[in-house]
C-alpha cells in the first residue's frame, strides 16, 4: 500500500477511509511524528511506553492505568499495599489473563519485567529505586525498594508486562503481549498497524484496527488535506490550515518549555557524569539569584503564548503545571519595574546611563541561551525571551545547536528544554540535588528532605503538601521568589486535524512529546 502526494514522501497507507466504505468503520488512520517511532521496537525493557513519549503501551498490559483525572485504575493488579517503611510493595495479580500465544500471565512475568528493566542499562523507565522483584506465587509480586518512592506507581502505570517464556533479542520487533491490541505489521520508518486482541480480558476495543503513519509536520498536513488519514498531528503554525471535512482538536498538555538557570559561580568544579565525561559548571551571571528572580519577573508568559503559539497553550510557572503537587507560589507576576529594581539593588548597574549595558564588577549582564536547532517553536520562544530580557538590561544571545552540542553547555549556560509528565517524579528529577535533570546544579538539603518525605508517604495524595513545601515553605524554596532555578514559559497544546465523524474519547493531559499519548484510549474511539 503506497502513499504519495505528502510533501514528496513515499510510504504505506491504510486502505479506504471510514467515509468511503462501511468496511472501514472500525479502523482509524493516525499520523504521529517521526520521533514517535520506537527506535528499539515495542519492548518495555527499553523505552516502549516510557521514555521521551510516555504513554500506555497498548500491546502489553500494565499493573494499572490512570484515568482522565489521573486517578489510578486497576488493570493487571487487583490490589496493592506498601509496607510501613515504604520499602516493600506487594501487588496482587488477576489470574484470568493470557498472552496472545495462549500462555497465562502470572506474577512471575511481572517480576521478570521489573528485574529486566533494572538490569538493562539502556532502559528508559526509571526503576533505580527498586533492588529486586520476586513472585512468591502466581498471583503475588513483591518489589523491594532501596528507598521509599510512592511515585513508582506512575511509572508502573506505563510499564508493559512481557512474557518471561517468550522474551528474547527480537522481542521489540515481534512483541507478544496481553493488551488491547497486537502488532499486525511494522514497516520501519513508515507505519505500524495494530489489530484488536480477540482474547483481551477487558472490554473489547471498539476500534478494531489502528494504522499509525510516521511523518513530519508538512507531510502530516498534506495527508490530511488529501483525505488519506483520520487524525493528523500538527503544530500551532499550521492551526489555521484546517482541511475540508476536518476540525482542529486541541489536547491540553503538561508539555512544558522552560529555561534552566545555572546557580553555581563560573568555573566551578567540573561535574563528572557517566563515562567519566566532565562538563563545565557555573555561570558568572545566573549564579546571582537576583538575576534569576529578575528573569522570572521580566517574562510576559501570556505574550509568549499569544505571539509564538497563536494562543494554543498556557502560561506556565512550573513543570507539571496544574498537577496537584504544584504550589501556587511557583507563579509570579509580570513586573518589569520590580525586575529592574532587583538588578539595581544587586549591583547590576547600567553603564553611561544605558540600561542595555548593565554590568557588575566588570562582568557584563550577558548570557547565551541554547535551544535545539530545527525546532521552530523553541527558536521563537528563545527569541521572545531575549527580546523581553533586553527591556530590563539583560542581554541574551540565542544559539541553536544539536543536543550533542547543547549537552556540553547544560551546566554552564541557560538552556531551553522541553519537559512534562503526569508524575511528580519529573519535578523530583529536575529539582532534587542529585536529580539527573538538575541542570542548575542547585543543592539544598532542606528542600531535598521535603521531597524524600513526600515520596515516603503512604499514598501519593498524602505527599502533595510536602512537594509544595519544597517549592516554598515560607522562607525558602525553588520558586521565583526563592532560588528561582528555572524560568518556565508555557505549556504547548497538542493539536490534531480530526476527520468529521470521528469520536475521540476524552483525553487526559498529554505529557511531553507529540507522541503516542493521544492513542491511550484509542480502543474507546468510534465513528458516528
Amino acid at each position: 500500500m503506497a502513499l504519495s502526494g505528502c510533501g514528496g514522501e513515499e510510504g504505506p497507507s491504510s486502505a479506504r477511509t471510514p467515509a468511503e466504505g462501511e468496511a472501514d468503520a472500525s479502523q482509524v488512520v493516525v499520523t504521529l511524528s517521526k520521533e514517535a517511532e520506537p527506535a528499539a521496537g515495542f519492548d518495555p525493557l527499553y523505552a516502549w511506553g516510557d521514555g521521551e513519549h510516555v504513554h500506555e503501551p497498548l500491546i502489553q498490559s500494565t499493573l494499572f492505568t490512570t484515568d482522565a483525572e489521573m486517578r489510578f485504575v486497576n488493570d493487571l493488579a487487583t490490589s496493592y499495599e506498601m509496607s510501613e517503611d515504604g520499602l516493600t510493595w506487594t501487588f496482587h495479580i488477576r489470574d484470568d489473563v493470557r498472552f496472545t500465544d495462549g500462555e497465562p500471565l502470572t506474577a512471575s512475568d511481572v517480576a521478570f519485567t521489573v528485574n529486566g528493566i533494572i538490569a538493562n542499562e539502556a532502559a528508559e523507565a526509571d526503576l533505580t529505586m527498586v533492588d529486586a522483584a520476586e513472585a512468591p506465587d502466581a498471583t503475588t509480586c513483591v518489589l523491594h525498594l532501596n528507598k521509599p518512592y510512592n511515585a513508582i506507581l506512575y511509572t508502573l502505570a506505563v510499564v508493559g508486562i512481557v512474557p518471561e517464556h517468550a522474551y528474547g533479542p527480537d522481542y521489540g520487533e515481534h512483541p507478544i503481549g496481553s493488551g488491547r491490541y497486537l502488532l499486525a505489521q511494522w514497516d520501519r520508518g513508515q507505519q505500524v498497524i495494530l489489530e484488536a486482541n480477540p482474547d483481551y480480558y477487558g472490554e473489547a476495543p471498539r476500534m478494531k484496527r489502528v494504522v499509525v503513519l510516521f511523518m513530519d509536520e508538512t507531510a502530516s498536513l498534506a495527508a490530511a488535506k488529501a483525505g488519506e488519514v483520520d487524525l493528523a498531528y500538527t503544530a500551532a503554525t499550521y492551526a489555521s490550515e484546517v482541511p475540508e471535512g476536518f476540525s482542529l482538536m486541541n489536547a491540553k498538555s503538561v508539555d512544558s518549555r522552560g529555561i534552566s538557570l545555572p546557580t553555581q559561580p563560573a568555573d566551578s568544579t567540573p561535574k563528572v557524569v557517566e563515562d567519566d565525561m566532565a562538563y563545565a559548571v557555573g555561570n558568572a551571571v545566573t549564579s546571582d539569584v537576583a538575576v534569576r528572580r529578575a528573569m522570572n519577573l521580566a517574562l510576559d508568559r501570556e505574550a509568549a503564548v499569544s505571539a509564538v503559539l497563536n494562543g494554543y497553550g498556557d502560561a506556565t510557572y512550573s513543570v507539571s503545571q496544574g498537577m496537584p503537587w504544584i504550589s501556587p507560589d511557583m507563579e509570579c507576576a509580570y513586573d518589569v519595574e520590580e525586575a529592574k529594581r532587583l538588578l539595581d539593588e544587586a549591583g547590576w548597574i547600567a553603564g553611561d546611563g544605558a540600561p542595555e549595558r548593565r554590568a557588575k564588577d566588570g562582568v557584563p549582564l550577558e548570557v547565551t541561551l541554547w535551544y535545539t536547532a530545527g525546532d521552530s517553536v523553541r527558536q521563537a520562544l528563545a527569541t521572545h525571551f531575549a527580546r523581553q530580557m533586553a527591556e530590563v538590561g539583560i542581554q541574551v544571545e540565542v544559539s541553536g545547536a544539536s543536543f550533542e552540542d547543547i549537552y556540553l553547555h547544560q551546566y554552564a549556560d541557560p538552556v531551553l528544554w522541553g519537559w512534562g509528565s503526569n508524575s511528580p517524579s519529573e519535578y523530583y528529577n529536575l529539582y532534587y540535588s542529585s536529580g539527573w535533570g538538575n541542570f542548575p546544579c542547585y543543592e539544598n538539603a532542606t528542600l531535598d528532605a521535603y521531597m524524600d518525605e513526600a515520596l515516603a508517604q503512604p499514598t501519593v495524595g498524602d505527599s502533595y503538601a510536602l512537594w509544595q513545601d519544597s517549592q516554598w515553605d515560607g522562607s525558602e524554596g525553588v520558586c521565583p521568589k526563592g532560588a528561582a532555578t528555572w524560568v518556565w514559559i508555557c505549556n504547548i497544546d497538542h493539536l490534531y486535524f480530526k476527520r468529521d465523524g470521528l469520536e475521540v474519547a476524552p483525553q487526559k493531559p498529554h505529557p511531553h512529546g507529540h507522541g503516542w499519548s493521544v492513542l491511550n484510549n484509542v480502543d474507546q474511539w468510534e465513528w458516528s
